[in-house]
């Protein structure tokens, strides 16, 4: 099989937390968020990632990343263009943001020739998370039906006091293979427990603390990427009338129709670590000292 390779989302406008926050130091050291899951993916052993960005940044990634971890991990960067849209779409008038995780990923489809796993820039995953899927992707193999996985963590190991968050809602089946995930794009925690909204804040929903949730750390075969190109058309179709300026393509949505298609079976891996990130500014202080907490504790070196 070809070696998985690491696929990280990093072309977000960063728009809640302000500024370029995939490169805001939060190590001892210095290291910004990415670096640790860049260490713990090479350990686990992947040897290649491909960066999504946005153009007009990779200056800053390349002098702040890329040229930096090169030198143990060969780098590759795609660019999560507006205008990279199927015929006959075009860009509607007015949109500035584009369109979500799905179209992201499909900015990579020609750097991509076997498995993937993907995720977020300003996400920490912990060190298990990587070991597990990597371990998956490296022997699985489409079968019948393509054969994915993902990463699940705990609700209450991935909410911030600071606002609100959006997370895919999973739920698997007696032998841990998902049957849906539905993203929920405004979760928070409140004094009384966690819960989403779907209405602005009208009215909330009671969500489990144990629920399992995506963090967006999946992993899939190459078959993803032509499933994902044509659905975007579908999707298109569909919901540009309806808002054509704030529409999304999200990978949960993509990876739910296939499995409801029966085409794929999506395997829920577990991490029992906590996830930490900078959705908000006033999140860092915390995942500052978690970093230097576990540097303490042997889980990374000072510097790297």
């Amino acid at each position: 099989m070809t070696k998985p390779v690491l696929v990280v989302l990093a072309a977000g406008m960063g728009s809640r937390y302000g500024g370029m926050k995939q490169l805001d130091p939060v190590g001892p050291g210095g290291q910004i968020i990415i670096d640790y899951s860049i260490y713990d993916a090479r350990r686990a052993g992947f040897e290649t990632v491909v960066f999504i960005i946005r153009k007009e940044n990779e200056a800053d990634f390349r002098a702040a990343i890329g040229d930096r971890l090169s030198k143990f991990m060969e780098v590759k960067y795609a660019y999560q263009e507006l205008s990279d849209l199927p015929a006959p779409f075009t860009v509607p008038e007015g949109r500035v943001k584009p369109f979500g995780t799905g179209q992201a990923v499909l900015s990579a489809r020609k750097l991509l020739e076997g498995p993937f796993a993907v995720i977020n820039a300003d996400d920490y995953y912990g060190p298990e998370a990587f070991l597990v899927i990597y371990d998956y992707l490296s022997a699985h193999e489409d079968t019948g039906k393509y054969q994915y996985c993902m990463v699940g963590y705990q609700l209450r190991n991935t909410v911030t006091p600071n606002g609100t968050v959006s997370r895919g809602v999973c739920e698997a089946d007696e032998e841990g293979y998902l049957r849906s995930v539905t993203e929920r794009t405004k979760i928070a925690q409140q004094p009384d427990g966690i819960r989403y909204t779907e209405d602005g804040g009208e009215s909330w929903t009671e969500l489990p603390p144990d629920t399992p949730v995506s963090m967006g750390l999946w992993g899939f075969s190459s078959s993803f990427l032509p499933e994902a190109e044509k659905r975007f058309s579908a999707f298109l179709a569909e919901k540009l009338a309806a808002d054509p300026l704030k529409c999304e393509y999200f990978l949960p949505s993509i990876v739910s129709d296939l499995i409801a298609e029966d085409k794929a079976q999506v395997k829920m891996l577990h991490s029992p670590d906590k996830w930490y990130g900078v959705t908000y500014r006033e999140d860092k202080p915390e995942v500052v000292a978690a970093l230097a907490r576990m540097t303490e504790a042997g889980i990374y070196p000072e510097k790297f």
